[in-house]
């Protein structure tokens, strides 16, 4: 049986899972520098290791308000297309290993903006574990629409 690694983040109590051979970097607490008429999407921008890095709000990405009770946001750097971007969310899990076999097609209850950026799920004991599309959720065309 094959299996797969996902790096897991929370964002708005969600369970979310990234293939960890697309995570770069994870970053507790850095200074993003706002970038003027930017998309309400885009935080701003961090440096990280000489290379600036994109940083993305995904609780805006995703419409999602934002919540005074994340006090420390997770930063998860991914590369996209030769560039390198920082998806900010509310708290970075554990890597799991799960049996590819487990992997389940989206339900056709999932909200749609969940949907969009969705390869499928995992269903675990205690909770849905949503894996990200993370081409999709970067391409940038895709995010004034959003």
């Amino acid at each position: 049986m094959s299996s797969s690694d996902y790096v897991t983040l929370k964002l708005d109590g969600q369970l979310f899972g990234i293939p960890v051979l697309q995570v770069q970097d994870i970053l507790s607490s850095v200074v993003i520098t706002h970038v003027p008429l930017a998309p309400p999407e885009i935080a701003g921008s961090l440096n990280l290791r000489g290379r600036v890095v994109t940083a993305i709000s995904l609780r805006s990405r995703l419409g999602i308000e934002k919540s005074a009770d994340i006090k420390k946001p997770m930063n998860i750097v991914v590369e996209h297309k030769n560039e390198l971007y920082s998806l900010i969310v509310d708290s970075v899990g554990e890597v799991l290993n799960l049996e590819d076999d487990d992997f389940a097609p989206n339900p056709p209850t999932m909200a749609k903006h969940l949907r969009e950026i969705s390869r499928g799920i995992f269903q675990l004991d205690q909770e849905l574990l949503i894996i990200m599309d993370v081409p999709t959720l970067l391409n940038l065309q895709n995010l004034d629409a959003a």
